[in-house]
């Protein structure tokens, strides 16, 4: 990421994908939790969250643990009339990400998830990633960040 440092004012952090110690754990944790979609579950099974700080405001998927957390303190996320989601990241700008358990995935129109104004983002969280993987190249090539 040449430039960086200059364009910023600091050099760039880690941005990676972390891989998961013990899948099978943080997937029964998930899954013993709420009802929870197919690719979330293969997705935790190998990874243990991404971390993209240095791309546009940033992003970030969550541990397993910071999903259950969140679900802890304020339970799934009504996406609609018969559907509810976990929250699994955000962009860092306020907009949060959420994994319905039809596999969709929707993103905040606000700071919060508690006034339902959500937008569908992807069909599942394997386009999520896709769009994620393009605003990595887009910001490397342009320095903008994507529109995920």
């Amino acid at each position: 990421m040449d430039g960086f440092e200059l364009k910023y004012g600091f050099p760039p952090g880690d941005n990676q994908a972390l891989l998961v110690e013990d899948g099978q754990r943080a997937v029964a944790a998930l899954t013993d939790s709420s009802p929870v979609a197919t690719d979330l579950v293969t997705f935790y099974r190998s990874i243990h969250e991404v971390v993209l700080a240095d791309v546009g405001n940033g992003y970030w998927i969550d541990s397993v643990d910071g999903v259950l957390v969140m679900l802890a303190e304020y339970g799934p996320v009504h996406v609609g009339e018969d559907l509810d989601g976990l929250v699994i990241g955000s962009d860092g700008g306020g907009w949060s990400y959420v994994v319905a358990t039809d596999g969709t995935v929707w993103r905040t129109q606000t700071a919060t998830w508690d006034e339902h104004d959500l937008d569908l983002v992807a069909d599942d969280l394997r386009l999520l990633l896709e769009l994620l993987e393009h605003s990595v190249t887009r910001f490397i090539a342009t320095g903008e960040p994507g529109f995920v």
